[in-house]
This record gives structure tokens, sequence and C-alpha cells, in this order.
């Protein structure tokens, strides 16, 4: 690279121009970082984009982003999404495997990082147009003996840990390189690792989800104490020929429902990646060949339709408090009418229900007396449950008052996110007063991907 035709850094800064590697071009792009990167390598796997920074049509830099890294802890724990989360979002995340600069670093120090800025730039919507859906999070390895990953920081990357110094070989076998590399990781929007921790993804996004339902969190022992439970339940099946019984069936949903899936098929798909251990766990009975076998969708349709759901989930609901005390962090309370329970002329009954957000399953239930309303029953609901100290428990308008207050805060020792509407006057009144102008929340124009105001 003959860097003597540029008169200076600032003057070759302004004309940078990054693009796609044109195909022609691709073969001349993997020589250069075969010869010149210092992992002398250009095989990359899966989805990729291979970009070039320019000067006056002269290459200065050279880019490559692709699929991000199937598990690092630094990363798990920077996002905080779950494994089953991951599974399904993981191709929202890109990784930034190869960043060549060609002219030397010590003459233009600022290239790098202008480089990458402008590549970050149109990185999502590139993506968009050659993958199908856009880019939340970039990822990117620094080999900090060699390099101090300068640009990454100055274009807003952040430094979460160290990996464990191994490489994939082969497809399920990683081998010890001894070589750890710091892991830089960026949200591509603001917010994007919100997103991808949420319960739910804006319906843009969720139908970009991949089927998989992630890895089973749990093991046989936590498995065979769920099957319990459901022993106690009427079979509504009629006895002959039954392949399946119905607390294996009805275990096999659980699982599947806490692993993401949703419906009959999604159902039988998660638990056909079951083990044998834990099919067995679950009650499954072995057929003519010794193996177990997961039921079918339709096996799955015929059980639950003929299922009281909301003894369902009460069951799974106890079964999981005593396995993960993270469902208890954020509960949703909100009252139903239970259907068709105001039939004959009878006052339909109505039920306070606490909601787990993170795996939207109802925890717990109580009854809303007659001539009464929501707030008496909050006590009863939330004291029903295990200890709440340090959670968040949501509620609409209506819990928007001192006691509620008091007894989430003063008596559970958590934490409170009420609704405010005009059941409140004084408080409405005051708080759109000192809220007016201040830019706390999204304002909605631009979805959960567009821009956003900044903080006050």
């Amino acid at each position: 690279m003959e860097t003597q035709k540029f008169a200076g850094e600032q003057d070759l800064l302004r004309r940078v121009k990054v693009r796609l590697v044109p195909e022609e071009r691709r073969r001349e792009f993997d020589f250069r970082l075969e010869q010149d990167h210092y992992l002398h390598s250009a095989r990359l796997s899966g989805q990729t984009l291979r970009y070039v920074a320019e000067v006056d049509g002269k290459w200065v830099a050279l880019l490559c982003f692709g699929a991000a890294a199937l598990h690092l802890k630094a990363r798990e724990q920077w996002i905080g999404w779950t494994p089953q989360q991951r599974a399904r979002r993981l191709a929202f995340v890109v990784n930034n495997s190869r960043f060549l600069v060609l002219p030397q670093r010590q003459k233009y120090p600022n290239l790098a990082s202008r480089v990458m800025g402008l590549c970050l730039r149109r990185l999502s919507a590139d993506w968009q147009e050659q993958w199908g859906h856009p880019v939340l999070v970039v990822e990117s390895f620094v080999d900090e003996s060699q390099y101090r990953g300068t640009c990454y920081r100055a274009c807003g990357f952040e430094a979460v840990g160290l990996t464990e110094g191994y490489g994939r070989a082969s497809r399920d076998f990683y081998q010890e390189h001894g070589q750890p590399k710091q892991l830089y990781v960026r949200e591509l929007p603001k917010g994007a690792r919100g997103l991808l921790r949420r319960g739910r993804l804006p319906k843009e996004l969720a139908q970009l989800e991949k089927e998989t339902s992630g890895p089973c969190p749990f093991r046989a022992g936590e498995l065979d104490s769920l099957l319990g439970r459901f022993r106690a339940l009427k079979d509504g099946r009629r006895g002959h020929g039954l392949r399946h019984r119905q607390p294996f069936v009805l275990a096999c949903a659980a699982v599947a429902t806490l692993m993401g899936s949703g419906g009959y098929q999604a159902f039988q798909d998660q638990c056909s990646k079951l083990t044998q251990r834990q099919l067995k766990a679950l009650g499954c009975r072995e057929d003519k060949e010794g193996r177990y076998r997961p039921p079918s969708d339709t096996t799955f349709f015929r059980v639950i339709t003929k299922l009281d759901a909301a003894q369902f989930e009460q069951i799974v609901g106890s079964w999981l408090l005593e396995q993960e005390v993270s469902t208890l962090a954020r509960l949703a309370v909100d009252g139903k009418v239970a259907r068709g329970s105001g039939r004959n002329q009878t006052k339909p009954l109505q039920l306070l229900s606490a909601v787990s957000h993170r795996v939207r399953l109802t925890l717990g239930q109580v009854p809303i007396e007659e001539k009464s309303n929501e707030i008496p029953a909050l006590k009863p609901l939330l004291n029903s449950l295990p200890s709440l100290e340090g959670g968040l428990i949501t509620a609409d308008a209506l819990h928007c008052q001192q006691e509620s207050s008091r007894f989430v805060t003063q008596d559970l020792g958590a934490d409170y996110l009420w609704g405010l509407k005009g059941n409140q006057t004084g408080v409405l009144e005051k708080a759109q007063r000192l809220l007016k102008g201040q830019s706390f929340f999204p304002s909605g124009k631009g979805g959960p991907l567009g821009k956003r105001p900044s903080s006050a």
C-alpha cells in the first residue's frame, strides 16, 4: 500500500468509503487476509459479510462479519438471557471475525476506528438484505498479547471478560489452545440487550426467531418430581390401546412449555431432543425395541384438550418455584374472569392471578370476593407465594394506591411498578407536570429498532 500518496490522516479519514466486496474480487480479498492477517486464514463458515474500506479506489482495510460464537459465558452474562433464549436468538448476534488494516497503524492511528464506525452504520441493513434479519449485537475477540482493542473501545464496544482459551476442533468437540482472548461486545441499536432477554420479542423480531427451544435445563431427578405431581390427575381418555400414560404426556408438555415451545407440534419437536434418561425420568415406558419414545403431536392434543388448564398451571407453577427461584424475580398481577363461569344467570367468577414474567406461567390464584375488587385480594395472593424479597411486582392502575404500595415494599421487601391513570387524578397531574418535556421513555415512532430520545 502506497501510504505516501495521502497528504495526512485527516485527509485520508475524510475520503474513506466502505462497501461490500464484489464477487469478482473475493479471491483477492481472501488472499490478502491469508497473507497479512495474524491468523493467516480467510476460512469462514455460515452467514458472512465481507467489507473493504477504500480511499480513491485503493484498499486500506478488510473486515469480515460472521456467525456468533455458540457459547460464551461472558456474553451470556452481559446479555442476561436464558439458554432457551440464546438458542432461539443467537442469530441476532454477529461476530467481527477478521479486521485487517493495510497501512501502517502508527501513521494513521484513527483509521481503524473510522473504518469500524462506517461498517457498523450499515451492518444491520446489509445483513437484513443478505440474510433476512437485522443485527442487534456485535461481538469480537481481541488477542491482548498483540493488540489493545483501542479501536473497539473508540466505537462503543465494551470489554466483558476473557474467553476460556478453547477453540472448536469439530462439531461437538473443543480443544484447549491456551490463548484466552478478550471479548468485546456492543449493542447495535440502543436497548438491544433488553430486547434479547425479553420474554417475548416484538412482532417484527419474533417471526425471525429460530424454532428450536434450546437445551433442557432440568436434570432427571428434578423431572421425576414433576411426574409425581401429575399422577393425581384423572385421565380423560379411554384405557384401551394407550401407548403413553397421562402423567408422562403432561410432564413432557410442561417441560416443553418451560423451554419456550408453544403448540402441539412444537411439543413433539422439543421432546424429541430429550435424552433417553430424561424421557425415562418423565415416566416413559420402553417400546418393543427397549427405547423410550416421546409423545406425538396428536397425543399431546388428545390429553391436553381433556384437561383442566387451571389445575395444570397450578401444578407446574408450584413445581417450578421449587426448581428455580428466579421465577419470582418479576411477577405480573392481574384479574381475570373465569371463562364460562357466568352461565345460568350467575355472577362470573373473578380471579386474581400472579404470573411470572420470565416463563409466562400462572404461579398462584385467589378468588375475588363478591361486592369487592382486586385490592383486598392482593395480600392473600402474594402471601401464598414463597419469599418475594428483592423482586418486582407489576400491576395495572387499580393497585396504584398507598396500601398496596406499602404492603409490597414494607411487608414483602419487594419493589412495585403500577400503572397510573385517571383514578389517581392528583398523582397523575403531578406526574404529568414533573415529566413534561422529559425524555425518560421511547417515543414509539421508530419501534424497538428505531431511534430513541436521549435520557434526561
